[in-house]
C-alpha cells in the first residue's frame, strides 16, 4: 500500500468526526462524514487540536421564515432595482 503524500489531491475519507487533529495531519485533504456525504477541506496549522467533525456540519441552514422576512427581502428587493434603474438613467 503506497503512502499518501502531503498536499496530494488524494481525499481521505472518515466518518470518525470525533478524531481531533494532530499536527502529522496538517497538509492532507479529508473527506468527513456528515451524514449524508462527505465534505472535503484541506487541514492547516490553525486547525490542530480540534475535531476533523467541527469542519463538516450536519444541518444546513436554510434561512429564518415568516411574513416578517418575506416583507424584509421584498422591500431590499425593491430598494435593489430602484438603484439599478437610478444608476442607468444617470448614464
Amino acid at each position: 500500500m503506497s503512502r499518501i503524500r502531503a498536499g496530494s489531491k488524494t481525499v481521505i475519507k472518515t466518518w470518525a468526526r470525533d478524531s481531533t487533529i494532530t499536527p502529522d495531519m496538517v497538509g492532507y485533504l479529508f473527506g468527513v462524514h456528515n451524514g449524508r456525504n462527505f465534505v472535503e477541506f484541506y487541514v492547516s496549522e490553525d486547525m490542530v487540536g480540534h475535531h476533523l467533525g467541527e469542519f463538516s456540519p450536519t444541518r444546513k441552514f436554510v434561512r429564518h421564515g415568516g411574513r416578517m422576512q418575506k416583507e424584509m427581502e421584498q422591500k431590499a428587493a425593491t430598494a435593489e432595482a430602484e438603484k439599478a434603474k437610478a444608476a442607468t438613467e444617470k448614464k
